[in-house]
C-alpha cells in the first residue's frame, strides 16, 4: 500500500470522492464530518486534501470561489487497490478477484 492511505482520513475522503465523481471542498468537509460524527479542523482538513493533491492522487480545480476536487487515475488505483485489499481480509479471501469495476456498483 502506498504511504498516502496510511491515514484513515485521506482513505475516507478517497472513498467519498470515488462515489461522488467530485466535490466542493466545504460539501467534502460536511460529508467527512457527518460520517465521523464531529466537527474537524479546517487548517487539518485542507492540509489533508493538499498533500493529497501535491502525491498526485486528487485533482483541484476551482470553480467560482470554491475549490472542487476529484479522484486522479492514480488516485482512483490506489483507492480500489486498498478495496481489494481490504474485502479479502473482511471476506477471508473470498474476495481476492474482485476488480475494481465490481466495486463501485
Amino acid at each position: 500500500m502506498t504511504k498516502w492511505l496510511h491515514s484513515g482520513r485521506r482513505r475516507d475522503l478517497c472513498a467519498l470522492l470515488y462515489d461522488a465523481g467530485e466535490l466542493r471542498a466545504q460539501s467534502l468537509k460536511r460529508r467527512l464530518e457527518s460520517h465521523y460524527d464531529e466537527h474537524i479542523d479546517p487548517g487539518s482538513f485542507y492540509g489533508t486534501l493538499t498533500s493529497l493533491v501535491e502525491a498526485g492522487f486528487l485533482d483541484r480545480r476551482t470553480e467560482g470561489i470554491a475549490d472542487v476536487y476529484a479522484l486522479t487515475d492514480a488516485g482512483e488505483r490506489a483507492f480500489l487497490d486498498h478495496c481489494e485489499w481490504l474485502a479479502a481480509r473482511v471476506d477471508g479471501g473470498r474476495s481476492a478477484d474482485i476488480d475494481g469495476s465490481n466495486l463501485k456498483g
